[in-house]
């Protein structure tokens, strides 16, 4: 999964164009992506939320170019308005943070029988969920609320195949969280459901390698690879051609699943 971020201020890539977003479409397709997420708010610890008329006015004019492109589009939004919107367009996917619990979200997915969507985890918001993130079983509790937000949804008619469970890296979660859910991600099988892991570039990374942004490349392949292994089928990367080689050579040695 290619990351397309129409944001001025996610933390490793915003400031990108209508036009450059487009571009990066292409980019991105070309060195291999199987689907696109794009996204119009920037989730990255401390963002503030933008109002309903901008991110509408980032994400639609990418998404309809993006939707002629030949791959499954996902647009990563947590705004029913805009869940609405683009699945009305022609979205493929809604690729929520907060797992569908706005109010008015479950009924924007419920009322499109062919989408898809992704569920992820995540404690208190991104304005202030680093602040000192606290659990007492980190997987156990992530688990529960996953399958909870899929009951939910399943009792609203949501087909459990439309279903894909992100535990959240980095959402609330200190660095050993994430290395636990990581460690211990083969867990998570058991609620059934296909696992997408995003670790590309994340905080957690530069504290174990010491790495800025702009050099978690190695770091980020690694954690990929590593999660692949360990049963994600989904990855959702900055880096799609070093992430591609870096699977292709893992699957040329039958390592891709422990």
């Amino acid at each position: 999964m290619g990351i397309v971020n129409i944001t001025p201020d996610s933390f490793s890539d915003g400031g990108r164009s209508t036009a450059a977003s487009i571009a990066h479409c292409r980019t991105l397709l070309d060195e291999g992506a199987d689907l696109l997420d794009l996204g119009g708010e920037s989730t990255r610890p401390g963002s503030l939320p933008v109002s309903l008329e901008e991110e509408l006015a980032r994400v639609l004019p990418v998404l309809d170019v993006a939707l002629t492109l030949g791959c499954p589009v996902s647009v990563d939004t947590n705004k029913p308005e805009v869940m609405r919107a683009v699945l009305e367009r022609g979205a493929d996917i809604i690729n929520d943070i907060q797992a569908l619990q706005s109010p008015g979200a479950v009924d924007a997915v419920a009322s499109h029988p062919e989408c898809g969507v992704c569920l992820m985890h995540m404690r208190g918001d991104p304005a202030t969920m680093q602040q000192l993130p606290h659990y007492d079983d980190v997987l156990g509790e992530v688990a529960d609320f996953l399958g909870e937000r899929m009951r939910v949804l399943q009792s609203r008619g949501v087909a459990a195949d439309r279903i894909v469970l992100d535990p959240g890296i980095g959402f609330g979660k200190s660095v050993a969280h994430n290395v636990d859910l990581l460690r211990r991600q083969r867990e998570l099988l058991a609620l059934g459901r296909p696992l997408l892991a995003g670790w590309s570039r994340k905080s957690t990374l530069g504290t174990l390698t010491g790495r800025g942004v702009s050099e978690r490349q190695s770091a980020s392949v690694a954690a990929a690879l590593a999660a692949v292994h360990l049963g994600a089928r989904i990855v959702r990367v900055h880096d799609v051609a070093a992430t591609v080689d870096a699977l292709k050579v893992w699957e040329a040695a039958g390592l891709l699943h422990g």
